[in-house]
């Protein structure tokens, strides 16, 4: 019908472009392209040319008496949000320049005009609740056919685009801090405090009228430390007012109204508090779409579920991407150097069928000469660099590798931190050399590019248990690639038949294919990984999700997260190895990183590492009485409460605790005054 759209990060009001809804179009091929890479993205319209009166709350007294200016809204489109407020759209009249305005038409009745946008139904937020049309207001119309604003409406909106008479305006005070609000840095008071929950909020208020009276960066940094200082008891840290303060100024002063009238730091505070409801969400086991990648891995997978007891989609989609990693280990690389080596880990129960996926692999690798690639435990980390020695790419498939987690958890074995700590080495050693440990009568030996590649199983309860934020901070499962297998298949008698001809073949190609000009054995040695290129189009995607996995990474950081930051820090990297591996897998001869793999591979870690997170914090202790305490939430969790719930609950205990000890010191000092 001629509206502009761009989409928005799923569940959320904010862009996913980078230049917001300054990148909206009305290009047919453009918007199948966002919507192809993000297909559960919200659907954003910029508001220029159209005038927008979002009414918040279904109980809003906004012309609750007044029956005939209420029909008038009716008019036009109507949207019903998900808290039940409702958005009224109008065409903007020819010659006016009307503008985005919160609160200022009446209290929780915002505008949306030139500068602006909103988020149109289907869109989902809040936990999965939608934006609808209302029943006969459809949007059915061009903006051209849209109606007017009825004229009590005009008018209104007249005066709020009239400009403010100069003596009202803010002017900069002698100390740099607008005069209208000079008052915040003259000290505490008790009713000028600022309320713990809209404390980013309101400093990004009085950050953007500054932006509007031209203060630089620093200037409304001074400022805002300031107000922070007087104002907020317990302060915000200093590192996040200045966050603050340079997300104000990245805004040109006529767009800091846009950024205020959408509640940009609400949602940034709403963001980056841990105990809300939305951020502890569990985003599930992964969806059977991400367990798809064309070419060789599904062929793999295809193979394995056509021949399991027991089939298990996940379970052999782990096999076969493990078996894909090692195939082109040292063979290729990305143009960031990144190679093909991971650590993927299966979590199923007994009987689902952990074995046949490993069963499979080592007989491809077999029948395709290439079995000296196989390994099947990690007896000492002395074992594992002799191995790498003699054949550098190597394929360990480990079962109950929660063993070695616990041990290292609980940091009872030597043998088995070293273990750790040649893991992580030999994971990041890929693209260089890896240094062996110095032995009597030899000198110290390099492994030129090893690609050591983990295809482990464990049993989910027992994986979690050994969780501790030793672990989750020290890299180790945050360079792993976690997945979690449904329930049990129903089961078969025969499954058994040879390995398809063209799977052999392209393992076979694999095992022959030598990049590089180094001659003779020396291919072996030293390698030449073949470079694997990119599209502008993926170049693009790849910017954007390291941008946002670095965003992830700086929000965790303000927190002091130090299990999300150490999460978040290897995400982009697993990204570039995943995209790798979906090239390599959809044609094995000629492989091109596209559009399509940098989309798989950015969903693909998105999922996998909010729920990695989500389990940690499920899971992972400091202690006993930590772990406990989880266990209880758990436990709650299982009952169907919400956080809010479970809060209240340990908030109930915890005061329970606290008058079991005031009766026991009441006792104390009775029988043993003085002490």
């Amino acid at each position: 019908m001629g509206y502009r759209v761009f989409p928005c990060i799923p569940s959320t009001k904010t862009p996913l472009t980078e230049h917001g809804f300054h990148d909206a179009t009305v290009d047919p091929e453009q918007i199948e392209r966002w919507w192809t890479q993000h297909p559960s993205a919200n659907i954003g319209i910029p508001t220029a040319g159209l005038v927008v009166i979002d009414i918040d709350g279904e109980a809003n007294p906004w012309l609750a008496d007044d029956h005939e200016r209420m029909l008038d809204l009716a008019r036009g489109p109507m949207a019903i949000t998900p808290r039940g407020g409702s958005h009224r759209v109008f065409r903007q009249p020819a010659g006016k320049n009307w503008r985005c305005t919160e609160g200022r038409l009446a209290p929780k009745v915002d505008t949306r005009a030139d500068g602006g946008y909103v988020v149109a139904p289907p869109s989902v937020v809040d936990g999965g609740k939608a934006y609808r049309w209302a029943p006969g207001l459809e949007l059915d119309d061009p903006p051209e056919r849209l109606p007017e604003p009825p004229p009590w409406l005009a008018q209104e909106l007249d005066r709020l685009a009239a400009p403010a008479p100069k003596s009202a305006q803010a002017a900069p005070s002698a100390n740099g801090t607008p005069a209208a609000h000079a008052h915040v840095a003259a000290g505490p008071s008790e009713a000028n405090a600022i309320p713990e929950g809209q404390r980013n909020a309101t400093l990004a208020r009085l950050g953007g009228n500054m932006r509007r009276v031209g203060m630089s960066q620093a200037e409304i940094a001074a400022a805002l430390l300031q107000t922070n200082k007087d104002r907020c008891s317990p302060p915000l840290s200093p590192r996040e007012v200045e966050r603050i303060a340079a997300s104000v100024a990245r805004y040109e002063p006529d767009q800091v109204a846009v950024a205020l009238a959408e509640n940009h730091w609400d949602q940034m505070y709403a963001e980056a508090t841990p105990n809300e409801e939305a951020d502890a969400k569990d985003p599930g086991p992964i969806s059977d779409d991400l367990l798809c990648v064309p070419g060789f891995i599904d062929d793999v997978m295809a193979y394995t579920l056509d021949t399991a007891p027991y089939p298990e989609r996940v379970m052999a989609f782990c096999g076969a991407l493990a078996l894909q990693a090692v195939l082109a280990g040292r063979k290729v690389r990305d143009p960031m150097g990144n190679r093909t080596n991971l650590y993927i880990l299966g979590l199923a129960n007994s009987g689902v069928g952990k074995d046949h996926a490993r069963k499979v692999n080592q007989r491809i690798l077999y029948e395709a000469g290439l079995a000296e690639c196989l390994g099947n435990s990690f007896a000492s980390g002395e074992g594992i660099e002799d191995r790498l020695f003699i054949q550098p790419a190597v394929l360990y498939q480990v079962d109950e590798i929660d063993g070695l987690l616990l041990r290292v958890s609980q940091a009872r074995d030597a043998r088995h931190e070293q273990i750790v700590s040649m893991l992580l080495q030999m994971y990041s050693s890929a693209s260089g050399v890896y240094v062996m440990r110095a032995k009597a009568g030899r000198e110290r030996t390099v492994i030129d590019q090893p690609s050591l590649s983990i295809f482990g199983t464990a049993v989910p309860k027992q994986f979690y248990e050994a969780l501790s934020r030793r672990l989750l901070t020290n890299g180790f499962l945050a360079r792993m690639v976690v997945l979690e297998c449904r329930r049990r298949g129903t089961g078969r008698e025969d499954g058994d038949r040879p390995v398809p001809a063209l799977i052999l073949d392209t393992a076979r190609w694999w095992a022959e294919f030598r990049p590089g000009a180094a001659p003779g054995n020396l291919s072996d040695w030293h390698p030449e990984p073949r470079l694997v290129p990119q599209t502008d189009d993926a170049r693009e995607q790849f910017r954007k999700l390291r941008e946002r996995a670095d965003a992830a990474y700086a929000l965790a950081e303000t927190r002091n997260d130090t299990v999300a930051m150490a999460i978040w820090a290897w995400a982009y990297e697993k990204a570039r190895r995943l995209a790798l591996l979906h090239a390599c897998s959809a044609n094995h001869v000629d492989p091109v990183i596209g559009p399509e793999a940098v989309a798989w591979a950015g969903s693909f870690v998105d999922h996998q590492t909010r729920r990695m997170l989500f389990m940690a914090g499920c899971h992972a202790s400091e202690s006993e009485f930590d772990a406990r305490c989880k266990k209880l939430v758990a436990v709650l969790r299982l009952m169907g409460h919400t956080n809010q719930e479970i809060a209240c609950q340990l908030d109930w205990t915890v005061r329970k605790v606290e008058r079991k000890l005031h009766l026991i010191r009441l006792r104390w000092e009775k029988e043993f005054p003085g002490e």
